[in-house]
């Protein structure tokens, strides 16, 4: 199979963009963020396909920049997406996203795939983004880390994913609503144990914070003083040498339970803890035959 390439060096007029598509990385919070490049590509660009036009519009005003704009969001992607893919080859289209980087947390990647592989030009403006301005702000270790984005809303499933990734040796990265705050703060500490951690909001903004504590902290204060607004959570990496607890390897085995067998929620926790496989087995079928008996 032959891959398409890109030709970045086509000519075209100097006040014309290049046919393709301009994936446009925007500011998180302060307007003043975006990039010259940035605003120089969506004030010629043919067209903007944007998450929530209303967004978008106070951007492009705060930069005196209008120009046409198209919602291309989860709800509509699927249909829209085969309309956008024959422009490419005549309109410079940019693709933004409500704030910070494009395909982070939004079906951008899709165009992106679909796109190069019709071989059309595609190229990135990058500029902010949350998870990573957070990470640089919590002061937790940044050599590793991954991204999760957002957790499922339902606490079995939120802990059965929280479960898959308890082991990794990485600081761990999520998108969150305050309202759902507290509920998942609890969740990371009964899965991963009482990790630093910290939650990162209204970055770039006047009143930007950023709260850095073990799990148990951050509980039991945003219990006292729930935020506002969409916010980042950081948790430390997994310290393998320190001991765990036997509360906290019931509640890892309880989480594995509900989605699989007893042999295999062993070996999940065992590849977590590094405890015996035989011995978590021997519990887990404890708890099993005690969930039985209650039930």
């Amino acid at each position: 199979m032959t891959l398409p390439v890109q030709d970045n060096a086509q000519d075209i007029q100097p006040d014309k963009l290049q046919p393709g598509l301009y994936i446009v990385a925007t500011p998180i919070g302060n307007l003043s963020d975006l990039s010259l490049r940035a605003a120089d590509i969506l004030k010629r660009a043919d067209l903007i396909a944007v998450e929530d036009s209303r967004v978008t519009a106070k951007l492009l005003q705060h930069m005196g920049i209008k120009r046409p704009m198209i919602a291309y969001h989860d709800h509509n992607a699927d249909y829209l997406r085969p309309q956008l893919l024959p422009r490419l080859n005549h309109e410079a289209i940019a693709l933004v996203s409500d704030a910070g980087t494009p395909l982070i947390s939004d079906p951008g990647f899709k165009l992106v795939r679909d796109a190069r592989q019709a071989g059309a030009y595609v190229t990135t403006i990058p500029g902010a983004c949350a998870a990573v301005a957070a990470l640089t702000l919590s002061g937790l270790p940044s050599d590793r880390f991954l991204f999760v984005g957002f957790l499922p809303p339902k606490e079995n499933a939120r802990k059965k994913a929280l479960t898959e990734i308890a082991a990794i040796s990485a600081t761990l990265i999520f998108y969150e609503t305050s309202p759902r705050l507290v509920s998942v703060l609890t969740s990371l500490q009964e899965i991963l144990g009482n990790r630093e951690a910290a939650v990162v909001r209204e970055i770039t903004k006047k009143f930007e914070e950023c709260q850095t504590a073990p799990l148990s902290e951050l509980i039991t204060h945003y219990e006292q003083k729930p935020p506002k607004g969409e916010l980042v959570i950081l948790v430390s990496p997994a310290d393998k040498k320190a001991e765990i607890g036997q509360d906290e390897v019931i509640s890892l085995l309880q989480a594995a339970l509900v989605d699989h067998p007893v042999g295999k929620a062993a070996a999940l926790v065992a590849k977590q803890t590094g405890l015996s496989r035989q011995d978590l087995y021997d519990q887990a079928m404890h708890l099993r035959q005690q969930s039985s008996a209650d039930e």
